[in-house]
């Protein structure tokens, strides 16, 4: 059954949206991540505009992190206090990527500018989760214990200047820290249509020395009002919101984020985090084969 989408100006099948949005959620579930940094590509590889997904795929983040938080705090796994910093920090980096977007929309290089950051992230962050886990599983099936990093924030964390203790976290820490995380995942949750988590949760617990067991629900508690943000900044400024493509999203991602909360409680974290890393790593070819193949013909008509 297809759907005519009025901003993006084309028909989709919508069952292929929801599932879409499902994946998109269950990968939420499971490790705390928005999402958006597989939403957009495969929204574009659907034929999608760019500026459209990465608005539209904001929304569906939103969503699916509501979906996802609720069952968080069922779990005790959020951190209010940490995550309060976290948005205010995001609310401004959204405002400092909208002035970013805009002036890209303007130098017609938008399209282009996602394309490439989604390469080289999707590139780098895949190919550092694979070997971390394949190191893992090779260290299980030789008997070995791996070594777990000790909880600690970096010590670039510890000269910042006016230290709060963050009882549910464990942690003395200065704000500032949290606030500029916050920022920089507001800043590519507006350009890029992503909720930033794949960059938060590695930096929660290796920046920031977050304990394990509220990571992923204080990720998704920031990306819940980050993307809102966002999705009221692009709504207003770049008018590249399509509520349906949207909603179709959404009704996947909410389902979706539930059956990842329960999934990512019985299934191992080495071998999720090998298949989430394969997956970016596909993304990331794809995106680097379509940006570079060139096409026998430019230009087709296609006459009806």
């Amino acid at each position: 059954m297809h759907v005519y989408l009025p901003i993006a100006g084309l028909s989709v099948n919508m069952l292929v949206i929801v599932l879409l949005g499902g994946g998109v959620g269950l990968l939420s579930g499971m490790f705390g991540v928005g999402g958006g940094f597989l939403t957009t590509p495969l929204l574009i590889f659907y034929g999608i505009p760019p500026t459209v997904a990465v608005a539209s795929s904001a929304t569906q983040i939103t969503g699916a992190s509501v979906s996802g938080v609720l069952a968080q705090m069922r779990r005790n796994g959020v951190d209010f206090q940490m995550g309060c910093v976290m948005v205010a920090g995001g609310i401004v980096g959204s405002g400092l990527g909208a002035m970013l977007f805009r002036i890209l929309e303007r130098l017609g290089q938008i399209d282009t500018v996602i394309s490439l950051t989604y390469i080289v992230m999707l590139g780098s962050i895949g190919g550092m989760m694979a070997r971390e886990s394949i190191q893992t599983i090779l260290a299980h099936r030789r008997g070995e214990t791996p070594r777990h990093r000790q909880r600690r924030h970096n010590p670039l964390i510890a000269i910042l200047p006016m230290r709060w203790r963050f009882y549910r976290s464990g942690l003395y820490i200065s704000p500032l820290a949290p606030f500029l995380l916050g920022t920089l995942t507001g800043v590519l949750t507006v350009v890029l249509g992503v909720g930033g988590g794949f960059i938060m949760v590695p930096a929660m617990i290796y920046l920031l020395g977050m304990a394990a067991q509220v990571v992923v629900g204080t990720s998704l508690f920031q990306i819940l009002f980050v993307t809102a943000a966002t999705t009221m900044i692009h709504a207003t400024t770049t008018k590249a919101v399509d509520i349906v493509l949207a909603l179709l999203l959404l009704v996947g991602s909410a389902i979706g984020a539930q059956i990842g909360s329960r999934f990512a409680m019985k299934l191992k974290p080495e071998y999720l985090r090998l298949l989430l890393a394969l997956l970016v790593l596909v993304v990331a070819v794809r995106m680097a084969v379509g940006l570079t193949w060139r096409p026998g013909e430019i230009y087709s008509v296609t006459l009806g």
